[in-house]
């Protein structure tokens, strides 16, 4: 996967947001959802993007998906031309409107998280599944009827289901439904915002099975969105950690779990759930709670939950993104400094 080009770059992205502060007022306030993020993803990986809740991983795959405008920043999408044996061209994703947008759409399709609401309940099964070739006017160029049928196959339902609704259908069933949709025009990048997170855990694992066999057999590339630090792991190739609409940390999944460069990585990995009562482990508890995107701390945005923060230092100056191992970025004043805990560490300490 290292030698492997990119397939999508992203360039000081930021998108933001004005809400009204009060009802009847007319001042407003800008909520940096995303704030000037930088990433790239590899042709054929499984990139996982993980944070807390309300830390912008959702905007950035929307944005990404081009389901939001940038607030600024560029998207660079990577187009295989000819016969696809290594020819691309860059494609300014950010700037396409129109036709040239909806043309592209081919390329790159979502999985949302919310396998009800995304699923118009008025609708057959055939319907849903169908409507991305339809959209794309593939309707006459393909039999539309044998196409819904392979792809109900292809994530485990039968083509008996075509005729059914959405609310005849189990939570997994419809996750199944939502993942044929996305895979209806053969994208080259999908882009799985939560896709098992509304999901009972033991249809969690045959979701996250489905879309690994199915990526592999595929060869599409994934952004993979998820708060659950274990299903990021068994699914993701690389790591993304972002907190308050940045990218704080990117490894290798390996690196990352075994030797986190960012504090806040270590206090993620230290909440996850040790499935042993004897195998307590070592918690980290951050003080306070997560600021507001509209208010964002002076300096390091995670600095006044930190438990390693130097005053006059990290509540100042803005770290920046860098390569401090090989492949191995992080956004942290003081990461050369700090010795911190993978979760092996994490889980053997009394």
């Amino acid at each position: 996967m290292a030698d492997a080009g990119p397939i999508l770059e992203v360039a000081g992205l930021s998108k933001h947001f004005s809400e009204r502060r009060r009802l009847f007022s007319g001042q407003r306030t800008i909520v940096k959802a995303v704030d000037r993020v930088t990433l790239t993803v590899r042709r054929g990986e499984v990139l996982g993007l993980v944070g807390e809740s309300g830390c912008g991983k959702t905007t950035l795959g929307r944005t990404v998906a081009r389901l939001y405008r940038a607030t600024a920043g560029r998207i660079t999408y990577y187009r295989a031309v000819g016969d696809g044996a290594g020819a691309v061209t860059e494609v300014p994703l950010h700037e396409l409107e129109g036709a040239a947008l909806r043309e592209l759409r081919r390329d790159i399709q979502v999985v949302f998280q919310d396998p009800v609401s995304s699923l118009n309940a008025r609708w057959e099964v055939r319907a849903i599944v169908a409507e991305p070739l339809l959209l794309q006017g593939l309707g006459r160029q393909v039999d539309v009827e044998a196409r819904v049928t392979t792809l109900l196959r292809m994530v485990g339902l039968s083509p008996d289901h075509m005729r059914r609704f959405p609310h005849e259908f189990s939570g997994g069933q419809r996750q199944r439904i939502g993942i044929a949709r996305a895979l209806a025009l053969e994208p080259k990048l999908v882009i799985a915002d939560e896709p098992v997170s509304a999901l009972d855990v033991s249809i969690q694992a045959q979701v996250l099975n489905l879309i690994e066999d199915l990526q592999r057999d595929l060869q599409f590339t994934a952004l993979f969105v998820a708060h659950d630090l274990l299903v990021v792991q068994y699914i993701s190739d690389r790591i993304a950690v972002m907190y308050l609409g940045r990218i704080i940390e990117l490894a290798a999944t390996d690196a990352l779990f075994e030797r986190p460069l960012h504090p806040y990585t270590e206090a993620l990995l230290s909440a996850v759930p040790v499935p042993s009562m004897r195998r307590r482990g070592r918690r980290i508890v951050l003080v306070g709670d997560v600021p507001s995107p509209a208010a964002i701390p002076t300096g390091c945005p995670f600095h006044p939950r930190c438990p390693h923060a130097q005053a006059g230092l990290c509540d100042r100056e803005v770290p920046e993104l860098r390569e401090l191992r090989p492949a191995h970025w992080v956004a942290c004043l003081r990461a050369e400094e700090l010795e911190l805990s993978g979760l092996e560490a994490l889980l053997a300490a009394p």
